[in-house]
């Protein structure tokens, strides 16, 4: 089984990523995540979006997975921009070259490449969170990238692959993708939790009766 967790923030997905390695053999991070993990590695990125509180963590969690056998992919290549912006200038530079200045907004061609090859023999895929910026034109085709994997997955090769949270769904939604998942769902939050091994209530609820 595979994972892939992205989004802005490692301390929203900490405590999941710790129980995923526990349960997959492989895990895609990407989005905003990525530059905690990136300068967890000793690299300079930029003015990304950093959890300084969190950079150890990071490197607790790649430990982890070293010890446990299991993989983890962060991205090869960045889209940065010069500013948070839809018509900022863009560039794409190796993940260990972010110029100073310059923000990671998305993955690059080669990362989306490198996602594939890493997915093709999986069976069950679950993905909370996009890749990039996807909102802004200039950063969506690391999402969108992931999203077609999935979905190829599914239609080619027979894969379960579970889409989970509010930007994940809207990312398949507006890629036209959507169909082709085995499962959707917009709870996002309850997905991690139960992944995490949490009671949810809705569920007791309906074990209570």
């Amino acid at each position: 089984m595979a994972a892939i967790v992205g989004g802005s923030k490692v301390s929203s997905k900490i405590t999941v990523l710790n129980a995923l390695l526990d349960k997959c053999d492989k895990i895609i991070i990407g989005g905003g995540m990525v530059f905690t993990f990136l300068k967890a590695k000793g690299l300079s990125v930029g003015t990304s979006l950093v959890e300084d509180d969190y950079v150890e963590t990071a490197k607790e969690v790649m430990e982890k997975a070293d010890k446990l056998g299991k993989q983890i992919l962060l991205p090869s290549d960045i889209i940065v921009a010069d500013k948070f912006d839809a018509e900022a200038e863009t560039q794409i530079v190796k993940a260990d070259a972010i110029p100073d200045g310059w923000m990671g907004l998305d993955n690059g061609p080669d990362s989306t490449a490198e996602q594939k090859e890493f997915l093709s023999d999986c069976k069950t895929v679950i993905m909370n969170g996009p890749m990039g910026v996807f909102e802004f034109k200039a950063f969506e085709k690391g999402t969108f990238g992931i999203v077609d994997i999935l979905a190829d997955l599914t239609k080619e090769k027979g894969a379960v692959t579970i889409i989970g949270g509010g930007d994940s769904v809207a990312a398949c939604e507006k890629s036209g993708r959507a169909g082709d998942m085995s499962h959707i769902s917009t709870g996002g939050g309850a997905s991690l939790e139960l992944l995490e091994g949490k009671v949810l209530p809705g569920v007791a609820a309906l074990n209570d009766k």
